[in-house]
């Protein structure tokens, strides 16, 4: 069961607004400025409840897995970072895992075979690249039971997918890419994102229409069997009828 953190934080532009205050809108045009920041100020809202739900996690036990699926195009890269908080019985809260507490990853692609099987430490970074289009299984759980026996560990994750899984920063400063060069690489890997989404759509299309004829020709045959299984029944009892009948010289 996946959990929202009950803290969240509002962003910078709705702060500063508040800062602010109404001594900033005067003048003659004082009406429509309040009702220009009024509006900016709720886009601002609705950004902090984006950036509230943002922030995913889940509790696992000693010997709990925990599994997601996750629908990836061909040859598309994963990312996932994770974060592992121990429960302190003490104070009733989360805190930072011990060092010696580690996770497992373990990854299977659509024809369920491994792909990644890795443990990881009680904070980290797993990635792999797709090599078949369909459903991947990301299972996670502890390396370890005795470090929280009779407790709970708690895992922030966060998975991105294709163009969200890179890190374009970097990217910038390995190559030396200006910013014209590093919004053309974006779109360029958007582009190649979407083509991969419609490869993808095209092959669940295609599954999914084999599927369907499969369907239909199993149900097809299985009446044309039926049908001749119950012609051959009334062939038969009719045969019987006549002997019967014969036999005790009804007929």
């Amino acid at each position: 069961r996946l959990e929202t953190p009950t803290t969240h934080t509002l962003p910078v532009c709705w702060l500063s607004n508040v800062e602010r205050g109404p001594s900033h809108f005067v003048g003659p045009s004082y009406t429509s400025t309040m009702f220009a920041a009024k509006h900016y100020s709720i886009v601002c809202l609705i950004l902090s409840f984006i950036h509230y739900s943002a922030g995913l996690y889940f509790h696992i036990g000693e010997t709990e897995r925990k599994c997601f699926i996750e629908e990836v195009p061909e040859e598309t890269l994963v990312v996932g970072n994770y974060k592992c908080q121990l429960f302190d019985p003490k104070t009733g809260g989360f805190m930072q895992s011990s060092p010696g507490i580690g996770m497992h990853v373990e990854i299977r692609d659509p024809e369920d075979k491994t792909i990644l099987s890795k443990v990881y430490s009680s904070d980290g970074r797993f990635s792999f690249t797709s090599h078949s289009p369909g459903e991947h299984v990301i299972c996670l759980y502890s390396n370890s039971s005795s470090w929280f026996s009779g407790s709970q560990l708690r895992v922030h994750l966060d998975i991105q997918v294709g163009e969200h899984a890179v890190d374009y920063g970097s990217v910038a400063r390995k190559e030396k890419l200006t910013e014209l060069q590093l919004r053309v690489r974006q779109l360029l890997d958007q582009v190649d994102q979407i083509t991969k989404e419609q490869n993808y759509q095209r092959f669940r299309e295609e599954r999914f229409r084999q599927t369907s004829e499969s369907t239909n020709s199993r149900v097809l045959w299985w009446s044309a069997g039926q049908t001749i299984i119950l012609l051959l029944m009334g062939f038969w009892q009719m045969r019987h009828l006549k002997s019967f009948f014969e036999a005790k010289k009804l007929v």
